[in-house]
């Protein structure tokens, strides 16, 4: 037997946009583009055919006022658009095709072939995390997001400027853009949901806003690797922290009062953002250092205890969307009235799990179930044994539904749901967050790459000061308390409830680990030993944002 039809259908999108797949974030920022560009819509999009290498090479090739002398070095110049302007699918094989240029402008969209830039939600998701963000981030980083990457362009005539001052992979796409003008919004309005974690949305935000003060001092395609970096790397941290939340949320059978967007207490301009947060991250990051292999183990132990939540993640999926078809259908006979927000959030789904509505429940998934069973067979045969087992428990119409369910798709979704959290942690990749050797069935565990690492440090060496982002100097212990604080980030203490019981092996691996992380701090160019005291190890912006008297945060002239 096979789940057919809508029982079949598990993306839920009042939890997340994401359809779990594999996902990469070149596409994802693509398809970013004209959510910023339309205010949460999409734009309307037809092609009569996909866009080949060649089809962009015979543009330059044909325009040679653009650039001096391109015309007279076409190889070069098919090999610059295939390694530094073009993002490609299945890249040096007989398949090899164009998904779209490389995020570098907004309007890099126009030059999708959409068979090859799927993003599974993931843009959306993003969007309406920003959307949703409060104490006036929501705002402020959807435009300015939306003012960087579409640079030079007006939206009232729809022109660039002509002689803007950017780098030349970015003044390709502007003189690509010149040659299409066929672009609309979409006139489908858009699903608007507010994430189930809106502090997780406050703090990407904040972020967000942070990186983009560097605009002016970092080169752009820099930034916008940062920014790529950046989103994967709180996607991930959102859908983590989902695993361990739907299910709490699930079995105390309602929304918990603290996670509302009045009563949420993450604030990413305090100290201790996650301090009062009830499903706060807590991830042991290793290092990297060969001769430490017990902060591995460690770092692999906190890995597994996420992953081995996502069978109960996707049992409680189920739980909701199947609930919030319930609550379709007792709409639409007048016996469940629509809240004032004109839909039904997951909060007031799983309050469906409540026993006033158990005789609602029983009745609606009796015809289900039974609806189901019937389509197990043909006439003729025996009932299935997956489902024969699950009818013989002493369980209501709902929970045998579910489980029904969970037995012919759950295996499946927890592929899935393994293999996104692997593309959005970014695995074995400098600017990702997890590491897992090549061997089949090899543990992963928590890495804390370079890149990522950089773009943390970006983040970190910023603070408000006059209205506006300045640079200063952090120490170690300082800048150790905000990837922990801000982002559950543990690298040379275990979280608060195994640090009690740690042993003097985790104590000395916990040393090691910090002597790694300083090694890190060295190679990527932000910290020097000044002095073996503790208090004075510092770690310094690599570029200086001053202010408006000249000095930075320190008083110090640049």
């Amino acid at each position: 037997m096979s789940i057919r039809g809508k029982d079949k259908e598990f993306r839920t999108p009042k939890i997340t946009y994401i359809d779990f797949k594999h996902i990469e974030m070149d596409r994802v920022l693509t398809l970013l583009f004209p959510r910023l560009k339309y205010d949460g819509y999409t734009s309307r999009f037809s092609r009569a055919r996909k866009l080949e290498v060649e089809d962009f090479l015979t543009e330059f090739m044909e325009h040679d006022e653009w650039f001096d002398g391109f015309d007279k070095h076409k190889e070069i110049i098919k090999k610059w658009l295939e390694t530094d302007l073009l993002d490609l699918v299945n890249r040096g094989r007989a398949n090899q095709a164009v998904a779209a240029p490389r995020p570098l402008h907004g309007n890099t969209y126009k030059f999708r072939n959409v068979k090859h830039t799927r993003d599974y939600g993931a843009a959306e998701h993003l969007y309406w995390m920003l959307y949703y963000a409060r104490r006036g981030r929501c705002e402020a980083a959807r435009s300015s997001l939306k003012k960087f990457f579409f640079t030079g362009y007006d939206f009232h005539t729809d022109k660039y400027d002509a002689g803007l001052n950017v780098d030349v992979e970015t003044q390709a796409i502007l003189r690509l853009d010149l040659q299409v003008t066929q672009d609309t919004k979409s006139n489908d309005e858009p699903e608007r949901y507010q994430p189930l974690c809106v502090g997780q949305a406050d703090i990407m935000a904040d972020d967000i806003l942070r990186l983009l003060a560097y605009e002016s001092y970092v080169p752009r395609s820099v930034l916008v690797d940062y920014l790529k970096t950046l989103m994967a790397f709180h996607l991930a941290l959102y859908h983590l922290k989902l695993l361990q939340m739907l299910p709490r949320l699930v079995k105390q059978r309602s929304e918990n009062d603290l996670c509302t967007t009045k009563e949420c207490p993450i604030n990413p301009s305090l100290d201790n953002v996650l301090e009062c947060c009830p499903y706060r991250l807590a991830l042991v990051v290793d290092m990297g250092n060969i001769n430490n292999p017990h902060i591995a183990e460690l770092a692999r132990k906190s890995t597994e205890r996420f992953y081995r939540q996502i069978p109960a993640f996707v049992q409680s999926n189920f739980i909701v969307k199947k609930l919030d078809e319930m609550a379709e259908n007792m709409r639409l006979q007048g016996k469940l009235a629509l809240p004032s927000s004109g839909h039904f959030s997951a909060g007031d789904l799983i309050g469906l799990l409540k026993s006033e509505h158990d005789s609602n429940r029983e009745a609606y998934f009796t015809a289900r179930l039974s609806k189901l069973i019937e389509e197990a067979g043909t006439s003729g045969e025996e009932i299935d044994p997956e489902i024969r087992d699950v009818t013989s428990m002493n369980l209501n119409a709902f929970e045998k539904f579910i489980e029904i369910l969970m037995a012919y798709r759950g295996k499946y979704h927890r592929q899935y749901i393994t293999e996104c959290l692997d593309s959005l942690l970014l695995k074995n990749k400098e600017n990702g967050l997890l590491a897992q050797p090549r061997t089949k069935g090899s543990p992963r565990r928590f890495v804390l790459g370079s890149k990522l690492l950089e773009v943390l440090l970006q983040v970190a060496v910023l603070t408000q000061d006059g209205g506006r982002f300045v640079t200063r100097e952090v120490r170690i212990e300082e800048l150790l308390a905000f990837l922990r604080n801000r982002y559950g980030l543990y690298i040379d203490r275990l979280p608060e409830g195994a640090h009690a019981n740690s042993s003097i092996l985790d104590r000395r691996a916990l040393r090691l680990n910090l002597e790694a992380f300083k090694r890190r701090l060295r190679e990527i160019g932000f910290y020097e030993d000044l002095s073996d005291a503790y208090v004075t190890q510092k770690v310094s912006p690599r570029y200086a944002i001053e202010r408006n008297d000249g000095t930075d945060k320190n008083g110090r002239h640049a």
